[in-house]
């Protein structure tokens, strides 16, 4: 169970997005590439479109759409949405969706559309895979037509791995 957490913990990485655009969690600057990048100052978005590819120290998060909701007197972070091709990276971690959405208010991550955690040969699957950053804690759900499926090898290269 402990290395299905771990698994999880890569979803990390869009707390990490929200965090560092606040300025708050990790030093580490966050850069982002994209074939464009809309700010719309009234809806308090900024929407970043065409091969998004967002890195923070050793973690980065690939999509094709990204869009930071801000608002508030000091226009904090509301939501990250990252949209289609979702794809987040740390070392031998990696975790997909076609959709993922991270709540900083919540400290919640709910990633869905085939969403997938794999790391090293492990594997979590499900319908929505939902991370809730400050607990430590994690919800696979299935759907009508999917279960949820966890593949774990004993003894592989995570064996005593902290989350």
């Amino acid at each position: 169970m402990r290395r299905i957490v771990s698994c999880l913990s890569l979803l990390l990485a869009l707390a990490t997005t929200g965090h560092a655009a606040q300025g708050t969690s990790n030093k580490e600057p966050l850069k982002v590439k994209s074939d464009t990048l809309n700010t719309d100052n009234e809806k308090k978005t900024a929407t970043f479109e065409g091969k998004v590819v967002a890195r923070q120290g050793d973690m980065t998060l690939y999509t094709d759409r990204l869009v930071v909701s801000y608002g508030g007197p000091n226009n904090e972070v509301s939501q990250v949405e990252a949209f289609g091709n979702v794809r987040i990276v740390q070392e031998e971690r990696q975790a997909t969706g076609a959709h993922g959405v991270y709540d900083p208010k919540l400290a919640r991550i709910v990633l869905d559309g085939n969403p997938k955690v794999v790391s090293g040969e492990d594997v979590v699957t499900g319908k929505i895979i939902t991370y809730y950053v400050n607990e430590q804690k994690s919800v696979v759900t299935s759907g009508p037509k999917e279960r949820v499926e966890a593949v774990i090898h004993p003894g592989g290269k995570n064996v005593g791995a902290k989350p």
